[in-house]
């Protein structure tokens, strides 16, 4: 008999890698688990380590997570009031990673860039996040060009992995279609979800489901038998022709 339950964000703890394939809604998902975690109780900073795609980076975000009382580590000339595409790293990540690795209640959410131009970034710190444990979850997106078939999706994976010499702990959904995402679109994305999981060794750890319509895909997953966990976040981001 199948579960469709919540995903719990305060068992979250330690150092939390949120990596995949460009335009698959790693930034949203990021952001949603550091609010959700800092409105549970854990002391969080999130690392925007998107150095790749100009255009939306949790930076964008940085006053807002700021006033939610969540810090952030922005790479130097990004975020908002700042428009130069030269995004360099700063020394602030790795006290970060060892603080949410030593103490309790501590969790350091690292948003990484697309693929493994992206993960490239990540490597630089391989060897400190690796020396103690750490989640690293693959986000994929059945929707999304170029990784709609398992075989794709698990190419990037092996590109991230290797790139960032760090290896994946899971596997979360976000299939997404944007507005036109609804518990019916989500249910078609499940067994690539899993055909992914699955190829990849990897536990499915969440799906991935608008706010808007929570209720209305757990209800449908139920009577379908599903045993998964879904995780309700905000809706996608708003494109400029969107307003």
């Amino acid at each position: 008999m199948g579960q469709v339950r919540g995903f719990d964000v305060s068992q979250i703890s330690g150092v939390l890698i949120v990596c995949g394939h460009y335009g698959v809604g790693k930034t949203a998902l990021s952001l949603a688990l550091a609010k959700d975690a800092a409105h549970a109780g854990k002391r969080v900073t999130l690392v925007d380590l998107d150095v790749v795609n100009p255009y939306f980076r949790s930076s964008d975000q940085a006053e807002s997570l700021r006033e939610a009382g969540i810090s952030v580590i922005t790479p130097v000339y990004a975020g908002p009031d700042c428009n130069i595409d030269m995004p360099a790293l700063t020394g602030a990540i790795v006290p970060a990673v060892e603080r949410a690795q030593s103490e309790e209640n501590e969790l350091c959410i690292i948003d990484v860039g697309g693929d493994d131009s992206g993960a490239a970034a990540l490597g630089r710190f391989s060897r400190t996040i690796a020396s103690a444990p750490y989640e690293m979850w693959y986000v994929v997106n059945r929707y999304r060009a170029l990784t709609r078939k398992a075989r794709e999706a698990c190419e990037v994976l092996f590109e991230i992995e290797s790139s960032s010499r760090l290896s994946a702990t899971g596997v979360v959904a976000n299939s997404h279609l944007m507005g036109d995402t609804n518990e019916e679109s989500i249910s078609r994305s499940l067994p690539f979800a899993r055909e992914v999981a699955q190829a990849a060794g990897l536990p499915l750890v969440f799906v991935c489901v608008p706010a808007t319509c929570s209720d209305a895909t757990r209800e449908r997953l139920s009577q379908e038998g599903v045993d998964v966990a879904l995780y309700a976040i905000d809706p996608y981001r708003q494109t400029p022709w969107s307003n």
